[in-house]
């Protein structure tokens, strides 16, 4: 991490954590891109189009407050109760598309394995909640507790949810960790009186999370032991093993230019830094690969910038303009030195030399790139 954390970091180690609070939509669950997406076809029903900078006032609003937002700004010709009903239908269908952020199952398993009790607190609605994970193995039954706004008198960004977790836990509030996405999160988790990590789905706006005792661009960045909690044990020296992050596009000037189908984000925006995996191009061999992964400068909020390394390759330029799948399989520590930066980190010798030599080993093995590119390419015949 950015040396300038350190004090902080000295901070956090005066207040042991003995349990933690994780928001869910947008924190653990890509359900932000998955909701857009719905919001976009809903609008476009009544002849409305979406507009980005309404839709970031809605993060992390409640499910009641989006919905009054939603019909004022919007200006829709429906009750609340209209618009409830038919939103709803439209989003249990596609709920199941919304997967676990990068780092995510890694830190539930992690701190489940080692008896730290972890909450969900949303301003989501309880059924709502249930009906989200319960398209995730294993989720339910590892959270100690589950709080939806319905369950306390006011929502985020009011201390409520959290003063209320940390009650039927039977902690105190000093001593627990809460990691959040939203503004409004790190505000209610700041005034329970709690440690307050900001993973930003909108990465741009991360300047607005000062408040925040860290700000992190993924959970694959959060080190428990800076919070007094057990150490993460499955780094092999600088390269950590992923769940597997698929990617399509062309390949040129050094660039991945990603396949977007009109419909859901490829990368959710806390993906970002050093990552490693395999490449394969029509009708060529599966090769090594190191990308880095941040936006563009210049306020360009949406675009994303995705340099590719091809490792062994002397004429990368060989490939110009080719079709090709990717799939992420590592990530790289040397992304914990880049403080809060946005922009995207240039590839130097040491990222390759490491990601080469980790993709000689079992953890990162090309045996599953080969049956999953297989499946993709079946997939799409």
């Amino acid at each position: 991490m950015d040396t300038s954390t350190t004090a902080m970091e000295n901070t956090h180690l005066k207040h042991q954590i003995s349990a933690v609070i994780f928001d869910l939509d947008g924190t653990l669950l890509n359900t932000e891109d998955v909701t857009k997406y719905i919001r976009k076809k809903f609008l476009a029903k009544y002849g409305k189009v979406q507009d980005s900078e309404k839709e970031k006032k809605r993060f992390g609003m409640t499910f009641k407050e989006s919905v009054i937002a939603t019909l004022k700004e919007y200006d829709l010709p429906l009750t609340p109760e209209q618009y409830v009903q038919e939103i709803l239908s439209m989003c249990r269908g596609t709920w199941l598309l919304a997967k676990p952020l990068p780092g995510a199952n890694r830190l539930m398993r992690h701190l489940h394995k080692h008896g730290v009790p972890f909450a969900l607190a949303s301003n989501s609605l309880t059924k709502n909640i249930d009906e989200k994970i319960s398209h995730h193995d294993g989720w339910k039954e590892c959270f100690t507790l589950i709080l939806g706004s319905d369950q306390i008198k006011s929502g985020k960004p009011s201390p409520d949810i959290y003063l209320e977790a940390a009650k039927r836990m039977g902690v105190d509030s000093s001593c627990c960790l809460v990691i959040e996405d939203s503004i409004v999160g790190v505000k209610a988790g700041k005034a329970a009186g709690m440690k307050v990590v900001a993973v930003p789905s909108l990465q741009n706006d991360s300047d607005s999370y000062s408040i925040a005792d860290s700000i992190l661009h993924s959970l694959l960045e959060l080190q428990p032991e800076e919070w007094g909690l057990p150490q993460f044990e499955d780094w092999v020296g600088n390269a950590l093993p992923i769940e597997p992050i698929y990617l399509s596009g062309v390949f040129s000037n050094g660039l991945l230019r990603i396949c977007e189908d009109n419909k859901l984000p490829v990368l959710p925006g806390q993906i970002w830094g050093l990552y490693f995996g395999w490449a394969k191009f029509d009708a060529q061999k599966v090769l090594k690969a190191v990308i880095s992964v941040g936006w563009c400068p210049g306020g360009c909020g949406s675009q994303r910038k995705i340099q590719l390394c091809l490792i062994n390759e002397n004429h990368n330029d060989h490939y110009h303009d080719q079709k090709m799948q990717l799939l992420l399989v590592g990530y790289l520590g040397r992304s914990f030195t880049a403080g809060n930066r946005l922009d995207s980190l240039d590839v130097v010798d040491e990222d390759k030399v490491c990601a080469d030599a980790a993709l000689n080993l079992p953890a990162f093995s090309n045996k599953l790139c080969a049956s999953f590119f297989n499946f993709k390419e079946n997939a799409q015949e």
